[in-house]
């Protein structure tokens, strides 16, 4: 199905508590409606994190030291996702890695009157270099530390489903593997371990701009599908990728190295 990621806003709107993650001005909610309503058929998913409007540039709220602070973080995510829900979107997908934050969404979409918005928890997400691009372009970076206290250490393809599994018993509907072309090993582990339940996997900047840059200098754009391939081999139902414009229009153009 088509549908769509809104995901960051504007960068200069930060405070110490994420206000302009879903306040009145907030540009995720701006733009979800307009989507909803110029495209009514089109699925939206909002991704769902304080980073990008913190001040302190982390997933949640820290103390003195630098720790994260659990039970507010998870309190604020999850009044974030209500807002997104009650502006329309189908489906929230927080990114924050922060323990308990399932359980505390899915509470909070129920009591709210938003239980059939979906939840897609980036359940399995590992403390990844190809982050980079992105976050140098979003200025998303933290102002101190780093986010290794809460996401996965690359090594580690057992914890990474440990997490998936925490968030699936806490009710996700859709778990997420990120970044994807370096831990197809653990989208597998997944699929055979959960056969129904849904996978998603995030092809992310770092993915992209390699990937990218060999289609562009090598003359064969297939190696975007072949990269595509790859994930949906290992397991994957969702791909969300930068490529997918590219592969958009290949669909349209009837492009031949769709067929491979």
């Amino acid at each position: 199905s088509s549908g769509i990621n809104a995901e960051y806003g504007d960068s200069s709107m930060k405070d110490e508590r994420a206000s302009a993650a879903d306040s009145a001005e907030s540009p995720v909610i701006a733009a979800v409606k307009v989507i909803k309503s110029r495209f009514p058929s089109l699925l939206i998913a909002c991704d769902v994190c304080m980073c990008d409007y913190s001040s302190n540039g982390h997933c949640g709220f820290t103390d003195s030291s630098g720790s994260i602070l659990l039970a507010p973080s998870v309190a604020r995510i999850a009044e974030m996702s209500v807002s997104y829900a009650r502006a329309g979107a189908h489906i929230v997908a927080p990114s924050d890695m922060l323990d308990n934050r399932i359980a505390a969404i899915k509470a909070a979409l129920v009591s709210s009157g938003h239980a059939s918005t979906a939840i897609m928890s980036y359940s399995t997400k590992f403390a990844s270099a190809l982050y980079g691009p992105f976050r140098e372009a979003c200025n998303s970076a933290p102002s101190f530390g780093d986010r290794k206290c809460y996401q996965l250490p690359p090594g580690s393809g057992r914890l990474g489903c440990l997490t998936a599994e925490r968030d699936i018993a806490e009710g996700a509907d859709m778990v997420m593997v990120k970044p994807g072309q370096f831990y197809t090993d653990v989208i597998r582990r997944l699929r055979e371990a959960h056969p129904n339940q849904l996978i998603a996997t995030y092809q992310v900047s770092g993915e992209y701009a390699m990937i990218r840059n060999y289609a562009d200098s090598s003359g064969y754009p297939q190696v975007i599908v072949e990269s595509v391939c790859s994930l949906r081999r290992a397991g994957a139902d969702i791909i969300i990728s930068y490529f997918t414009p590219d592969l958009l229009r290949m669909m349209r153009d009837g492009d031949g190295v769709l067929s491979m």
